[in-house]
């Protein structure tokens, strides 16, 4: 989606450096992620398609891979992330069968611009990561490029609602950006249907994580790399009494002695018809290929 108003704008060069910072400690704090991808996986269940290659964007570091992996045991999986440290962490965590079979297989890159050819790829699966996007048009644009006729989008992202509660306590205090905007369900859902991906499916659920403090929840997120990346946030240093007040304000919300940090996940798949029109100039990068920045 171009032209997104200013509190959607994701500094995109900030989100690359604060995932490349957590990819080491990522991990240990990723209950939410592993859980989504879970939830993801078993919604393949339910389609049929046996891919033979599997682009997996936002690979972080691997998690979701290992398990696409193992659910189709044929399949090369390539797992695709802009942050080069989160690719080297998957890449030291793959099976050395999946090394020497070359059945796992990485790029250091931009959703927006995806160096695969053209009809290159069985199926595109995403968890939690086209939320840090600019442009939504764009990235399932290039989905569809690099799908073959037939192919699968299978993705899950964040809603607006997600961490509600931290943002209504920071609107408590002041009127900076203090926690990152996201599309609605069905914004998400017509740039489907505007890149021309067919028979697209939406729905949405939201799973809430409990912690005894505010400082808890604001360490996970500083520790999976996933601070406020909007273009409208304060650049400066938050003052303590400025924090001081949020977690007064955010206390309005404990229940049952804990506080609540609720996510809005939204999931969604789409195919690519069986006859694809003309796509956007190839962007073919032969394997194997180097970790780079960009």
């Amino acid at each position: 989606m171009k032209d997104k108003p200013q509190e959607y704008q994701i500094d995109q060069a900030w989100i690359r450096n604060s995932f490349d910072k957590a990819a080491g400690s990522y991990d240990s704090a990723a209950v939410l992620q592993r859980e989504v991808v879970n939830r993801l996986i078993e919604r393949l269940e339910w389609i049929k398609i046996e891919p033979q290659v599997i682009l997996d964007v936002g690979v972080g570091t691997g998690y979701c891979a290992r398990q696409l992996r193992q659910k189709y045991k044929k399949a090369t999986v390539i797992g695709l992330d802009l942050a080069p440290s989160m690719i080297r962490q998957a890449r030291s965590q793959v099976p050395w069968m999946d090394k020497l079979r070359g059945k796992q297989r990485f790029v250091c890159a931009d959703a927006h611009h995806i160096p695969l050819a053209d009809n290159s790829v069985d199926m595109v699966f995403s968890s939690l990561a086209i939320q840090w996007c600019n442009d939504l048009d764009q990235v399932f644009a290039e989905f569809r490029r690099v799908l073959k006729p037939g192919g699968l989008v299978m993705f899950a992202t964040l809603g607006p609602d997600t961490l509600r509660e931290l943002r209504l306590a920071w609107r408590a205090v002041d009127d900076y950006a203090h926690v990152s905007a996201f599309l609605d369900m069905h914004d998400i859902g017509d740039a489907l249907v505007r890149r021309r991906l067919a028979d697209p499916v939406m729905d949405v659920e939201t799973i809430t994580l409990t912690y005894d403090s505010v400082r808890e929840l604001v360490r996970d997120l500083k520790t999976l790399g996933s601070r406020n990346a909007a273009s409208g946030r304060q650049h400066s240093l938050t003052g303590k009494q400025h924090f001081l007040a949020m977690e007064q304000a955010y206390e309005q919300f404990r229940r049952d002695g804990m506080l609540p940090a609720s996510y809005e996940v939204v999931y969604g798949h789409a195919w690519v018809p069986l006859k694809k029109g003309p796509e956007i100039a190839s962007r073919a990068v032969d394997f194997p290929i180097p970790i780079r920045h960009i």
